[in-house]
């Protein structure tokens, strides 16, 4: 199971951009490429056609992905304490802040960057601490020392849920 904060963006990623937009203009090319004859010499024709085989590939694993979701919305349970879907203001000894938000993994390819995966040791590292804790974070360069100054959570925006 896969756990999401807010998963409309990706119904219309799929629905709008990929679906409806990308992949008609895709399909246009390949039958203009294929009206020009010989398919197996035709640069065009081959190339949108593997381009609408990718296009349909990551249709479906999104739309596999998004059957297996489960939406985590705010609970005040969890006020005070560093849980899925927190931002969470750090400090480490050299005074060097951050400021980061646990997301679910296929939501860190947002490029956002003060979102780190689940499953990542500083997110592990994190779960269930408060503010002032310690935490010990291990790196590839070695245990890293990180103190906790806040946390907080964005209610949820969408009423129906």
């Amino acid at each position: 199971m896969f756990l999401y904060q807010n998963i409309f963006p990706y119904v219309f990623l799929i629905q709008q951009l990929i679906w409806h937009e990308e992949r008609p203009e895709i399909t246009k090319k390949v039958n203009w490429a294929a009206s020009l004859g010989d398919r197996s010499e035709n640069a065009d024709y081959q190339y949108n056609k593997q381009l609408l085989r990718k296009i349909d590939r990551r249709v479906r694993y999104l739309g596999k992905r998004l059957e297996e979701l489960k939406i985590i919305d705010y609970s005040p349970e969890q006020a005070g304490k560093v849980y899925f879907g927190a931002w969470v203001e750090i400090e480490n000894e050299e005074g060097e802040q951050k400021t980061l938000r646990i997301v679910g993994i296929d939501e860190i390819y947002d490029h956002h960057p003060q979102h780190i995966s689940i499953e990542s040791p500083m997110a592990r590292a994190l779960l269930g601490k408060e503010v002032d804790d310690e935490i010990e974070v291990h790196t590839p360069s070695g245990k890293k020392l990180w103190y906790i100054n806040t946390i907080r959570y964005e209610k949820n925006e969408n009423p129906e849920n």
